[in-house]
């Protein structure tokens, strides 16, 4: 079990660390900074962290030594004559997430930002180009949009454990888009999804993930938190299928967990709407399946059932074998020993919380 938990938040990076009279707050890094997110690299156990200073823009650092030290790295950046659309320049407005190569990649390094661009680094971040093949994919003037931000932007990066060249991509707005060949061509991978806010719900672009996931233990099934439900695939995103749950109370969200040794195995944390983003009926609550979505249950222990505004944000919640944590946009964390069975707060005074990760 990871004893660590990097916390992001809008007024910087907490750790907290388990130790024998449990959960402590350790010490904290960049206060006053707003975190996008914090990341932990698979390969070297670095950690990365996304800032989104006001005056400065977005910055980019990483600590080889457990935060003892940190390095600022070479940020992403467009091209002058790069555009979001005719007349738009493109400029970088927000790091959103994270990702290391596969373990046959020392050096890889993935970063997802608004307006939609995927930058990749080989040289451990030091520098970063724009995977040009995504960004002049030919859907994305057209048919790529912003939802709750002013651009569209890539929040989840996901690679196929047993092939590192097959990666998988969740756009906000546009879908999920799919790459076998390292990133050289891109192909929409949104069939059996539903945009019910558009016209035609059926398009092949146009789609919005919240978050997106592969089971490690077999990759060919991954999972979604969308805007309009929940869905999984089994033929590696061939083919989605709607397993929300139908007969509970919301099946709009932002965040998920799944099990990487069992692929039926899945947590949401459900929100009222989209026109409502706040608590349903001011509980607070996971919503966790077994077998693939043929069912839900709800797990309520330890967390609040009564005057709750608070949501969890796409990146707020991690699992680390038994081990789950979250965090509130209203600055409550949480976590739980039982996969979610039961929760104990650490803290109700936090800032607003943007993610979670086990270190």
């Amino acid at each position: 079990m990871n004893n660590k938990i990097l916390v992001g938040t809008a007024q910087g990076l907490i750790l907290y660390e388990n130790g024998p009279n449990g959960w402590k707050y350790k010490k904290d890094f960049f206060l006053g900074f707003s975190i996008s997110q914090g990341s932990l690299n698979l390969i070297d156990d670095s950690w990365w962290v996304g800032l989104d200073h006001k005056h400065w823009g977005p910055k980019l650092h990483r600590s080889v030594d457990q935060g003892s030290t940190w390095v600022e790295m070479g940020t992403p950046r467009y091209s002058d004559d790069a555009e979001i659309k005719p007349g738009v320049k493109a400029t970088l407005r927000y790091l959103w997430s994270i990702a290391s190569g596969g373990i046959d990649q020392p050096g890889c390094v993935y970063i997802g930002t608004e307006p939609g661009g995927l930058f990749k680094s080989t040289d451990d971040g030091v520098s970063f180009q724009l995977v040009q093949s995504l960004w002049d994919h030919p859907s994305r003037l057209d048919h790529w949009f912003g939802g709750g931000r002013n651009h569209p932007g890539i929040h989840s990066i996901v690679l196929d454990p047993r092939d590192s060249n097959q990666i998988y991509v969740g756009v906000s707005c546009a879908g999920v888009f799919k790459s076998r060949d390292g990133g050289t061509t891109w192909a929409p991978k949104n069939n059996g999804l539903k945009a019910d806010f558009l016209p035609n719900p059926d398009v092949e672009v146009g789609q919005d993930p919240h978050m997106l996931l592969v089971c490690n233990s077999n990759p060919d099934i991954l999972w979604q938190q969308n805007h309009c439900g929940v869905f999984r695939s089994v033929d590696a995103g061939e083919k989605w299928m709607d397993v929300s749950d139908h007969n509970g109370l919301s099946s709009y969200g932002f965040c998920l967990a799944i099990d990487d040794m069992d692929p039926k195995r899945a947590w949401v944390i459900p929100a009222t709407s989209d026109e409502m983003r706040i608590a349903v009926n001011g509980a607070l609550y996971i919503n966790y399946t077994e077998d693939g979505g043929a069912t839900w249950q709800e797990l309520r222990k330890g967390l609040p059932q009564s005057h709750c505004f608070d949501i969890v944000l796409r990146h707020a919640l991690d699992k680390s074998g038994g081990q789950m944590a979250f965090g509130t946009s209203g600055g409550s964390l949480y976590i739980s020993n039982d996969e979610g069975k039961s929760w104990t707060c650490l803290n109700h005074n936090l800032p607003r919380i943007f993610s979670i990760k086990f270190v």
